[in-house]
């Protein structure tokens, strides 16, 4: 069921509107500008009805703080109004709303205009996930991360808790792709990313293709010690899958992992950090592969051997 949220300080106005959509919808109401925005951050709503006229802030203000916010911008937003001048259409319409309902409400206009913008949401949603999606291997692709890396990057250093980055890829693939054929690579690596997927399932957790057989994830809250120790449950469990490599190169498929956990200030940079997890990576590789090397929160190497 479509989410929907109300943000009216009419208790009534509001509840005739819930009382409207209810049934095919998931209805939330909040009754201050404030609440609506921070509900809007933290939930998945596929449209917002915004009255203009509130205290304290009025749906044009917060319409534009919506817009302003990455999570919360591309939510479709519908203005309710008994205004009648052009005017205020006109900005209504340039702050990004994408309709108006008018007071008092007409329940099959509503129902109409809500219907067709929740659908336009749901297909531009599929649309944005599909080419945000490896189709090789059904994780995010590179293009996904590149956004959410720096949404995350910066909630951390919002919520001032640690943020882990960590880049790996199968060892000796080309190897494999020489002996077994691309078709079997490709089987590897859609291998490898489910595996990988399997252990980095929650919230805070983004496993992405970063390209070819290298994949990047982030996680955010945990400390060095637990990440590296969950990236170390990664790696085993890639090698326990047991799909043979080439000997003498190696007996099964593996992979290597390097990362780096910070907390981090404003004005830190994501991307020195996640060159220090390539390095992280580098020197996995260079001191025999199939392990994890982590640099904490003082910079100081953590080796898994």
């Amino acid at each position: 069921m479509e989410k929907i949220l109300i943000v009216d300080d009419s208790v009534v106005q509001a509840a005739q509107l819930k009382a409207i959509l209810e049934d095919e919808y998931d209805v939330t109401i909040t009754h201050r500008a404030e609440d609506g925005l921070d509900r809007a951050g933290k939930e998945d709503f596929s449209l917002i009805l915004l009255d203009v006229v509130m205290p304290e802030m009025d749906g044009f203000t917060l319409l534009k703080k919506l817009q302003d916010e990455i999570v919360t911008q591309s939510v479709p937003v519908i203005l309710i109004t008994s205004l009648s001048d052009v005017k205020n259409e006109q900005r209504g319409l340039i702050l990004g709303a994408v309709d108006y309902i008018r007071k008092p409400f007409e329940p099959l206009i509503v129902k109409a205009r809500v219907n067709t913008h929740t659908k336009l949401y749901r297909y531009r949603r599929q649309i944005e996930e599909r080419s945000m999606t490896d189709q090789l291997t059904g994780i995010a692709n590179r293009r996904r991360y590149e956004e959410h890396c720096i949404i995350k990057w910066n909630e951390a250093i919002r919520l001032h808790v640690p943020f882990s980055v960590c880049m790996f890829d199968i060892d000796r693939f080309k190897v494999y792709n020489d002996t077994f054929g691309h078709p079997a690579g490709d089987k590897v690596i859609s291998a490898v990313a489910q595996t990988a997927a399997s252990y980095l399932q929650r919230d805070t957790d983004f496993l992405a293709r970063y390209g070819g057989e290298e994949f990047v994830a982030v996680s955010l809250g945990d400390p060095s010690d637990r990440i590296f120790g969950h990236l170390k449950k990664v790696r085993q469990a890639v090698e326990d899958l047991h799909i043979p490599h080439a000997p003498p190169a190696a007996q099964w498929v593996t992979v290597s992992i390097g990362g780096v956990t910070v907390v981090p200030e404003i004005g830190d940079a994501y991307d020195f950090y996640l060159k220090i997890a390539d390095t992280m990576l580098y020197d996995a590789k260079k001191s025999g592969r199939n392990m994890v090397v982590w640099a904490d929160e003082k910079m100081k190497q953590l080796w898994e051997r």
